[in-house]
């Protein structure tokens, strides 16, 4: 393993090292998955002490660009070694680089790497998926974009005659599957994903070449998600895991077992359900704000179109409570809506379900946020009506803005559940 590598390790398990080089200058708001774009703030050698998860920093970079627009969602703390992990829901998240991890809630991981992001030209990326428990295995994906993906994909789609062959440090490890173009991406073959997994724990040249057409993956911050990943199986020190496994000192017998997703029951609203009383419900536009004020922490920052005069849409659940919706925040290319159940008559206990709803649509709201204007990486998350509250049912990510295609390469969710829907 090389210095780099070292070096990513030692960062993992020294605890007390709390002052990182920031090379990359986009910070991740917490609570509502918005991100402050801090760069016009920053110099290149900037030094600045972080603390995860911490409300004064949060509050510190709010003040930086206050009375300026609303700023997108999605890129979190890079450093020149290190990026920060979250936990959302018993799920991991960690971007370093050109890479980036997801478990989910179920501990599966997935692992996403692209081209280096000055290298636009050549967009790819490749997912790695691993499930918990001592004898899982992995599997590999590439998907190829940019301005040759057309013609490309045309290639791979006429079968066997054209495939993507792997390459590392120029030693040839084959072609990969048929194409697939009902998932636009092609499946490594085990040869491929071992040979990949042991080249991205060292500094390495990966291509993946069709024809005359090269396109290069990023060994860079790989280390340090595999080793994210590893933490987040209980796999560290095993034999399964995938950085250092050749010292293993510690038995799979250890590692995590997979987790079943929770299970959700959804109901479907009735719209038309019989009211015990027959009244209408009837409530003026500022009261139903000042309701709602008191369910929100910083109406400022969460939603401060809240007592604008944009309509409120209030929609029946069944024959006693309500799901009110209004226009919350707006920015250059993101929107966001109040979601709330409360009931049809005193108290009228309102519950606020988000304030960054996009859609709802007969029990289901839903939250899609673009990381930048060209909508090639989103976030998402889904709450359904169990016919009490709204609960959240999925929380993803499409992976990083790497131009690969419309609305992100991959599905990397950190919150799944199973759901089973009332007859």
């Amino acid at each position: 393993m090389n210095d780099d590598n070292h070096k990513l390790m030692g960062i993992s398990l020294q605890t007390s090292t709390d002052r990182f080089a920031v090379c990359y200058s986009q910070v991740k708001a917490a609570q509502d998955h918005r991100h402050i774009d801090v760069s016009p703030y920053l110099q290149p050698n900037d030094t600045t002490r972080l603390r995860l998860n911490s409300k004064k920093t949060k509050k510190t970079l709010l003040l930086m660009i206050k009375n300026k627009i609303r700023l997108s969602l999605f890129a979190a703390i890079s450093t020149t070694l290190f990026s920060t992990a979250s936990m959302a829901h018993s799920g991991v998240e960690l971007t370093s680089q050109d890479w980036q991890v997801a478990c989910d809630n179920t501990r599966t991981c997935r692992l996403a790497g692209y081209q280096a992001e000055n290298n636009s030209e050549f967009p790819i990326s490749v997912l790695l998926t691993r499930r918990a428990g001592a004898n899982a295995s992995v599997d590999g994906k590439v998907k190829i974009g940019g301005a040759k993906e057309s013609s490309s994909k045309a290639l791979m789609k006429l079968g066997n005659r054209h495939r993507i062959s792997l390459f590392i440090n120029d030693k040839d490890y084959g072609e990969t599957q048929p194409f697939s173009a009902t998932a636009g991406s092609a499946e490594l073959t085990k040869t491929q994903v071992t040979a990949l997994l042991e080249a991205l724990t060292k500094s390495s040249n990966i291509e993946l070449v069709l024809r005359n057409s090269r396109w290069q993956l990023s060994d860079k911050g790989a280390s340090a998600v595999m080793l994210k990943a590893d933490e987040a199986q209980g796999r560290v020190g095993t034999s399964s895991a995938f950085i250092d496994h050749a010292s293993a000192v510690k038995p799979n017998s250890g590692v995590l077992a997979p987790k079943a997703a929770p299970t959700l029951r959804f109901v479907a609203p009735k719209p038309n359900a019989a009211v015990n009383d027959k009244k209408q419900f009837v409530m003026k536009s500022s009261q139903l704000a000042a309701l709602m004020k008191g369910t929100i922490k910083d109406v400022d920052d969460d939603c401060p179109n809240l007592s604008d005069k944009s309509p409120w849409r209030v929609s029946r659940l069944n024959s006693s409570k309500l799901i009110a919706q209004h226009d919350c925040w707006t920015s250059a290319y993101n929107t966001g809506a109040g979601a709330w159940v409360i009931n049809d008559t005193k108290p009228y206990n309102p519950t606020l379900v988000t304030t960054n709803a996009t859609d709802y649509d007969k029990g289901i709201v839903t939250s899609v946020q673009k990381g930048r204007g060209i909508g090639d990486c989103l976030t998402k998350t889904d709450w359904i009506w169990t016919g009490k509250s709204f609960e959240k049912s999925h929380q993803s990510s499409t992976g990083l803005c790497r131009m690969i295609e419309a609305g992100g390469a991959w599905q990397l969710p950190t919150y799944v559940t199973e759901v089973k829907t009332s007859k």
